[in-house]
């Protein structure tokens, strides 16, 4: 028997791959006993930050995301194949309704006659299993105080803080459509609810966003931001034109009532398959719940939204990589031991669920994921990267080795088509083992 704490994407996934191969699985989750300051519900694979898991592939567009979910597809990924029963409109993207994927992924693991699910926290490794058994740590990002604190001292991790926040929730039936309109980037599709600013709209909303009340963690440290999750007040910060170039990018989006793109424009994407409910794309927010309510209500068509969540900052952790891990995620010095997911050092939710499908297999029988995979890619990252510069990373082409040297490849389509098929080709020999 596997022993493995933590009940979220990673620990799902690994837990999935293990029982399917013929091991047991003791899956522990504290939900709901006890609860993260970001979770809501007792329900498995919670997802509370964006309902987006990345983009997909297409044949016009290759992406490093893709190309992961790919090669998760070839191991048959539980959350891969939970997230494609549960998508909601998202353009190129792979986009979940919550409340379903959960309940899929909960369904699934509750059923598995070799997974048995304990509701406890686990606050010490020796509670629940003997020196040498095999166990794998996947409690994420939000590892309880008590379990983190427990592998700090006993295993000399150096560990990461920084924040993440998560982007409010509105209800459809309180968007003003009239001035509204509903399209994709470059006419892809019509998946998202775009809300146009001319200049006088965008510069008052800024100064509003920039002056509001934020409502920073007690042990907030400047600089701990992870950059792909920055609050929208602190990409802001940067500069007033930071905001048009990333979340309120207008670019592509054509109003068909003037016929030409807006100066900024927030866009709305649908976050559950009934379509009542949109959230703000790219809006996490700290701002204080009363003054998220003042300012957001200044996007045109959101004056008299209804906000069903607000946005929470909340703080991340994950072990320095390099320093602690080796290349098959066990904790140096300790074989017995896996970690999974985000806490290994990998950021975002395919991202995690591929560090779980990783331990779930190493534990069974150690493999290397060739560098060339998308898989491998992000390995490689967490074992050679300087450990006094990590950073949490999301998988991305420039991962990715270099093309060989008798490869003359100069469009950007035909290299992320070749470095696609190239992973595939590796990736389907490994799933075979």
């Amino acid at each position: 028997m596997i022993k493995i704490i933590g009940a979220g994407l990673s620990g799902c996934e690994a837990a999935w791959q293990i029982a399917n191969r013929g091991v047991d699985v003791e899956l522990y989750e504290m939900r709901p006993e006890k609860f993260t300051p970001a979770h809501k519900t007792g329900n498995l694979a919670e997802i509370v930050c964006s309902n987006s898991l990345g983009s997909e592939n297409s044949p016009e567009r290759i992406t490093a995301a893709g190309i992961l979910k790919e090669e998760l597809k070839y191991f048959d990924s539980l959350i891969i194949s939970c997230a494609e029963e549960s998508r909601v409109p998202a353009g190129g993207a792979l986009a979940v309704d919550r409340e379903k994927f959960s309940g899929l992924v909960t369904e699934r693991i509750t059923n598995h006659a070799r997974i048995n699910l304990v509701r406890k926290e686990i606050c010490e490794i020796c509670e629940i299993c003997d020196s040498g058994e095999k166990i794998i740590i996947a409690t994420g990002p939000l590892t309880s105080d008590n379990l983190a604190a427990y592998l700090r001292e006993n295993f000399a991790g150096e560990y990461i803080s920084f924040y993440d926040a998560v982007a409010p929730v509105i209800l459809k039936s309180s968007i003003d459509m009239s001035q509204v309109f509903v399209a994709g980037r470059y006419g892809r599709g019509d998946d998202y609810i775009n809300c146009p600013m001319d200049r006088d709209e965008y510069e008052r909303f800024y100064y509003e966003l920039v002056h509001a009340e934020r409502n920073l963690p007690h042990d907030f440290e400047t600089g701990k931001y992870f950059e792909g999750c920055m609050p929208v007040e602190a990409i802001a910060d940067r500069g007033i034109d930071t905001l048009r170039f990333g979340a309120m990018k207008p670019r592509g989006l054509i109003n068909p009532a003037t016929g030409h793109e807006a100066y900024a424009v927030v866009q709305l994407r649908q976050d559950n398959s009934d379509g009542t409910l949109y959230n703000i794309v790219g809006f996490q927010t700290g701002l204080k719940w009363g003054e998220q309510k003042r300012v957001f209500s200044m996007i045109p068509g959101l004056q008299n939204a209804e906000f069903v969540r607000l946005g929470v900052m909340h703080r991340n952790t994950s072990v320095n990589a390099p320093a602690v891990l080796d290349e098959f995620l066990r904790i140096r010095g300790h074989e017995n031991i896996f970690l999974a997911g985000q806490i290994t050092g990998v950021e975002g939710y395919i991202e995690s669920t591929a560090m779980g499908l990783v331990a779930g297999l190493n534990a069974l029988s150690l493999r290397k994921f060739p560098r060339e995979t998308a898989i491998g890619s992000l390995l490689n990252y967490l074992r050679t990267t300087d450990a006094k510069h990590f950073q949490p990373m999301n998988i991305n082409l420039g991962l990715f080795p270099e093309i060989g040297l008798g490869q003359k490849i100069r469009s950007k389509k035909d290299r992320a088509k070749f470095q696609r098929d190239r992973a595939l080709s590796m990736i389907s020999m490994i799933s075979e083992l």
